[in-house]
């Protein structure tokens, strides 16, 4: 008897690998789409997968916003008590602002008998600070509208919130403390060589943000010119290195390349970098800012559950804002509708030491658009100056 070489044993086999790439090819995930950000050649292409950028938009919707306030002539400091910061808004606004707080901040498991007042308040005497955490939210607020009123130049019209860090957390879930690191076989007082997300798990220093978030440490490392005067001695490659694990940090906190700043085909030139350069310039400052002004003096109120195994506070950088999105909450105006929160706070937390206003950084123009910062030309030379980027 004659066997085909199309018996059913072999023919079966090839029909379930047939049938595998049909539903393979059926179900295959959305190829990455490109938005060129620069000059055409030079290869400045934006990539975002689309089923990505889908499931980031179902998990970045605002709550609803309140319902508007009926306007009245009275203030709530004239009802109020130990109203320190909010005392002048119209008493309707504030009860609508603090409404929104505890959605934003409180979670539910810790409501007590429906009500989130609680979380903050003693509700034998609610002008009392007896709970640290009303203290904790007095500075939280003074912040927000420091960064709305002064730091316009990274936050832009659109402005922040509350629930831009919170998203209905009582601590944002993305802060950070200073890594103790440990003593380990290979590590030395480089801080690397232990496994971190920090720096997307490479051989770099695992904690940068206590180095350029805590202190004015400059973050440029390259020179103006070829063999410049003096960078022997303050840029080598441990340097490099920490600046490296920086950028890392940000690229993954905003989900962003390299080129969504610069200019790969030199990142330390202005002139060749995109405007996002200079809201990064303003946003290391402002973090600088936020952390020396209006975290650290909290730290002896906290408790050991809001501090890090050395007890320092847990503290704000990139990721906690933006977790993983070029634009928080994709550029939503939150802000316009609680414009309290946009008022320059009529308290100045003492700080320790008076963070300077940044000094901006010149007008950058990449190909159609111009930046509008104040400001001449930045230079390399004035870049290695001023401490930049």
């Amino acid at each position: 008897m004659k066997v085909s070489i199309f018996s059913a044993p072999k023919i079966l086999p090839l029909a379930a690998v047939g049938l595998a790439a049909m539903i393979v090819a059926g179900c295959e995930r959305p190829p990455p789409d490109s938005e060129q950000r620069g000059y055409r050649g030079v290869g400045q292409n934006a990539y975002v997968n689309p089923r990505i950028l889908a499931a980031q938009h179902r998990a970045n919707v605002p709550p609803a916003v309140q319902p508007p306030a009926v306007p009245v002539p009275i203030t709530a400091g004239t009802v109020y008590k130990n109203l320190q910061v909010l005392g002048d808004v119209p008493l309707t606004e504030f009860t609508r602002l603090m409404l929104a707080l505890t959605e934003w901040v409180v979670p539910k498991d810790q409501w007590v008998a429906g009500q989130g007042c609680v979380y903050c308040h003693d509700l034998a005497d609610m002008a009392a600070d007896t709970k640290y955490q009303k203290v904790v939210s007095r500075s939280m607020i003074q912040m927000t509208q420091r960064t709305n009123a002064a730091w316009g130049a990274h936050v832009a019209p659109t402005g922040v919130t509350c629930y831009t860090c919170h998203r209905g957390n009582a601590i944002p879930k993305y802060v950070w403390t200073t890594n103790p690191g440990r003593a380990a076989s290979g590590q030395g007082a480089s801080g690397q060589n232990r496994l971190s997300a920090v720096p997307a798990f490479a051989s770099l220093p695992y904690d940068p943000m206590t180095t350029f978030f805590d202190k004015d440490t400059s973050i440029v490392i390259t020179p103006a010119t070829a063999l410049s005067p003096g960078w022997n001695d303050t840029i080598n490659t441990k340097k490099t290195e920490w600046t490296y694990a920086l950028m890392m940090y940000m690229s993954r906190s905003l989900g962003v390349g390299c080129n969504h700043c610069h200019n790969s085909r030199q990142f330390a030139d202005w002139s060749q970098s995109q405007p996002t350069r200079t809201k990064g310039w303003y946003a290391v400052r402002q973090v600088r800012e936020m952390n020396k002004a209006y975290i650290w003096p909290l730290n002896d109120l906290l408790p050991a559950s809001r501090k890090g195994p050395l007890g320092d506070p847990m503290r704000i950088g990139c990721e906690t804002c933006h977790q993983g999105i070029n634009k928080p909450l994709f550029g939503e105006p939150m802000l316009k509708d609680y414009p309290v929160l946009g008022q320059p706070s009529p308290v100045v937390v003492p700080t320790p030491e008076a963070a300077p206003e940044p000094a901006a950084p010149a007008a950058v123009q990449t190909d159609a658009e111009a930046l509008d910062a104040p400001g001449g030309k930045v230079t390399g030379e004035a870049a290695v100056q001023e401490g930049l980027m």
